[in-house]
């Protein structure tokens, strides 16, 4: 559970009253989306109508504007329709996490097209600098991305892309690196070889071609191939 003092107030104001509830603010995303965890997203199961002063909401209030007691669903409505209320020191450290995330997702999903390598992930961060680009701390970093990149690409030649790799896998090779193949990208198609071999077409982000062929090969060893398919 986030302690109280590391947490953020959400409000939502409704039908005359005002609900507010103690949060993580690492939670916010998931939340939204549904996907909230009381006993760990949540300083406190409570909703109030002044979170500073202690002073809880009525269950009559809670009723009309929620329609439910239920805890989940309040407190995911209060984090989708509502705001959130950050002290200077958490909006700031809030707002380079999702610099960082969104650093992260351009360098993950994108390459430079002039040498088909990736951009090293600082020099994303001075084109996002140089573009005075604007980071919402309250938005997924997903949902920012489009923006972003179409606000940097006078400063950085950048095309998002992806490659196909062609893998096969013989010996204890399928069983070690099995549940890595499906963990970082798209498995289009597979099939056993008559001689045991297992034969797989992977899509993968663009950026991260070479840190899953080197993982893929380390995990492997001799027992693996991979191919870059080329586009016809």
């Amino acid at each position: 559970m986030v302690r109280l003092e590391d947490a953020i107030i959400a409000r939502l104001e409704s039908h005359g009253h005002k609900f507010e509830i103690f949060v993580d603010p690492d939670a916010t995303d998931r939340i939204k989306e549904g996907k909230i965890d009381v006993d760990q997203d949540l300083a406190i199961d409570e909703v109030y109508k002044d979170a500073r002063k202690g002073e809880k909401a009525g269950e009559e209030a809670i009723k009309e504007v929620f329609k439910t007691s239920d805890i989940k669903e309040i407190a995911t409505e209060i984090v989708r329709k509502g705001q959130i209320e950050l002290t200077t020191d958490q909006r700031r450290e809030l707002l380079e996490r999702r610099k960082k995330q969104i650093i992260e997702l351009i360098v993950r999903e994108s390459i430079n097209p002039q040498t088909n390598t990736p951009h090293p992930a600082v020099r994303i961060a001075q084109a996002m600098e140089e573009a005075k680009v604007h980071v919402d701390p309250f938005k997924s970093a997903g949902d920012q991305l489009q923006a972003i990149l179409k606000a940097i690409k006078p400063i950085l030649p950048i095309r998002m892309d992806k490659t196909k790799l062609a893998v096969k896998l013989t010996g204890d090779a399928y069983g070690k690196v099995y549940g890595d193949i499906l963990r970082t990208g798209y498995l289009i198609k597979e099939e056993w070889g008559k001689d045991g071999s297992w034969m797989g077409l992977l899509e993968v982000p663009a950026g991260i071609v070479g840190d899953i062929m080197s993982q893929l090969s380390r995990k492997s060893r001799e027992n693996v191939e991979i191919r870059i398919v080329k586009p016809h």
